[in-house]
């Protein structure tokens, strides 16, 4: 199989509002060791991650899939030519390698907010808000993962990680290894070991802490207020605000 990448580089401050700035990380229950559902979704798919660069728009459905799944709502399928119709419509991939220059984390959320992601049947999945969160920052990463479910993660990967994943070992740092390109993937757990779950090409997979402290260069929670419900405890959430702060921009 063909690994392709597709994250453009980050952008610092890209993305206006911060997690902490909505949500009291202080007053959050400490995420257990062991948390997430990524069970509830019995076959990912690879939605084109393997034909082109759409790691962003792959990353989006499959979070659309979990948080659909988690709410107990009819789970929505996507494939290839769904996947790679928004990457296309949001970025003017035409099917050319000169056209495939993947995404900005930002502007593909702003498309998410905006437009929604579309699955087979024409449904329209958009996001409501989304707030960054701090390169290598693990404690946020941690507790916005334990929240939502999913959230998108953006790294630089090394070619090391290619191996790693094809032998079927966790990403783990690798000394001197070559960055290839960025990548996206939803986060969407953390296991036994300690290890962070991530979805990439088709499947679950293990990453070491120390990775994603090393590699990780920008994130992003998404905020769906019909996902919240039920699943985030009010006072630990300034609905309110994140509202108001959404109409001023």
């Amino acid at each position: 199989m063909t690994y392709f990448l597709g994250k453009r580089p980050a952008r610092v401050g890209s993305i206006r509002f911060g997690f902490s700035q909505f949500f009291s990380t202080t007053d959050l229950p400490t995420p257990p060791l062991v948390f997430g559902r990524p069970g509830l979704i019995a076959s990912w798919g690879v939605l084109g991650n393997d034909r082109c660069g759409d790691c962003c728009w792959a990353g989006a459905a499959h979070e659309t899939m979990l948080w659909r799944a988690w709410a107990g709502a009819p789970v929505p399928a996507f494939t290839d030519t769904s996947v790679m119709a928004d990457y296309a419509h949001a970025t003017g991939y035409d099917g050319t390698d000169a056209s495939d220059q993947g995404t900005d984390m930002q502007a593909g959320a702003a498309y998410r907010q905006k437009h929604g992601i579309i699955d087979v049947a024409g449904g329209a999945h958009k996001i409501d808000a989304y707030v960054a969160l701090p390169p290598g920052d693990l404690d946020q990463l941690t507790v916005s993962a334990y929240l939502f479910g999913a959230v998108g993660v953006g790294m630089e990967l090394p070619s090391s990680a290619m191996d790693q994943f094809s032998n079927g070992e966790p990403w783990a740092p690798v000394s001197g290894s070559t960055i290839e390109g960025g990548h996206y993937v939803p986060c969407v757990g953390r296991n036994s070991r300690g290890q962070f779950l991530v979805v990439t090409w088709g499947r679950l997979h293990a990453v070491e802490p120390a990775f994603l402290a090393q590699y990780m260069d920008e994130g992003v929670a998404y905020l769906s207020f019909e996902q919240l419900q039920g699943s985030v405890n009010p006072r630990h959430f300034d609905e309110a605000g994140l509202r108001k702060a959404l109409a001023e921009l």
